[in-house]
């Protein structure tokens, strides 16, 4: 039998799983199984987004609510894009100056 393949998950993922619970009030093991999760790693999840609201608490910063993470996210997710859009431009416009440097009858 093949090992099984270690899933990886995001900093937004552990995040969002661990504020399902905070927020909404509801068991760790009743997210875990909704999510798939073990449940020990979802309590560790959880324990260190409580240790960093905590902290952020601490310094006089208010956590992010439920729509301002939501938010965020959608945004790193549009610069990105915009960042790959801006890539292939550039390597689009070097292309097309070096052809229009190429052409016959050009200066």
């Amino acid at each position: 039998m093949p090992p099984r393949k270690r899933r990886s998950f995001t900093a937004e993922y552990k995040v969002e799983a661990a504020h399902r619970v905070i927020d909404s009030g509801r068991t760790i093991a009743e997210v875990a199984r909704e999510l798939g999760l073990n449940e020990g790693l979802l309590s560790n999840w959880v324990k260190d987004e409580r240790r960093r609201i905590a902290a952020a608490e601490a310094q006089g910063d208010k956590p992010l609510d439920a729509a301002e993470r939501a938010e965020l996210l959608r945004l790193r997710k549009q610069v990105a894009e915009q960042d790959k859009d801006i890539a292939f431009l550039k390597k689009a416009s070097a292309y097309f100056a070096a052809m229009q440097t190429n052409r016959p009858g050009s200066i």
